[in-house]
């Protein structure tokens, strides 16, 4: 039985995602407090506020959507939480009932969105809470196919004495979407950290924006806003209402 939903990623990971991911991009904060101006900003998939804290500390009202408790948490007992307001939720759905000038969902989290009916409806959502003016800003990997040898993956990301890190997963090229697992293996002790995702293509992504009733503004390759090319592993983009 497949008992993923979406919440599972966050509440198996949220012990160890500070560990893992405790460093962030001191220009991806400076180009979205840019974005914002003297608007509000709203994170999709805030997780522990690894970009909402140091946005908020900048002077930007943040507000935030999470599905998992356990990230929520973890959120809100850091200092200057409490500048942050929460909402939990799937963040498919924008349950919020505010406008902002910048909505954002960075690192890869766009595709936690497990089917292309859910995207569609975020980009829908997030169109009627924009400000006029105000901007929808994703960041994410573009799809590299050739990691895959026969529509799998199995990776040894860590090898030490004592533990050994394997990534494995099964991708299904019809839907796009990756089943996978982190796999950590200790003296001892197995921990599974399930991650599905469905991959956009950048060009996917300009069409559900349209739909929406949103255009491209910008496409970065990173946030120092070098161009985007075709040699360009991931991307920033920046959407606007039309």
């Amino acid at each position: 039985m497949n008992s993923y939903s979406h919440e599972t990623y966050g509440e198996r990971v949220a012990g160890v995602y500070d560990e893992w991911h405790s460093e962030y991009d001191a220009n991806a904060i400076d180009r979205l407090a840019e974005l914002a101006g003297d608007g509000k900003a709203l994170e999709l998939g805030i997780g522990t506020g690894r970009f909402a804290l140091p946005l908020s500390a900048k002077g930007v009202e943040v507000h935030g959507i999470d599905a998992a408790t356990s990230m929520i948490s973890r959120l809100r007992s850091k200092p200057g939480a409490e500048r942050i307001t929460i909402t939990q939720g799937n963040f498919a759905e924008v349950a919020v009932q505010q406008e902002f000038a910048l909505v954002y969902v960075v690192f890869n989290t766009f595709f936690a969105l497990e089917s292309q009916e859910a995207q569609v409806r975020c980009f829908r959502n997030v169109a009627v809470r924009l400000t006029d003016g105000g901007c929808f800003v994703i960041e994410a990997f573009v799809p590299n196919l050739n990691r895959f040898t026969g529509d799998q993956v199995n990776w040894a990301t860590k090898v030490t004495t004592d533990v050994v890190e394997l990534d494995v997963g099964r991708h299904d090229p019809v839907t796009q979407r990756v089943v996978s697992q982190k796999v950590v293996i200790t003296d001892g002790n197995v921990r599974l950290y399930p991650v599905q995702i469905r991959y956009v293509w950048p060009s996917e992504l300009d069409l559900m924006a349209q739909l929406a009733g949103l255009r491209l503004r910008e496409r970065w390759s990173n946030w120092q806003r070098e161009p985007f090319t075709a040699e360009s592993s991931k991307h920033i983009s920046v959407y606007e209402k039309t």
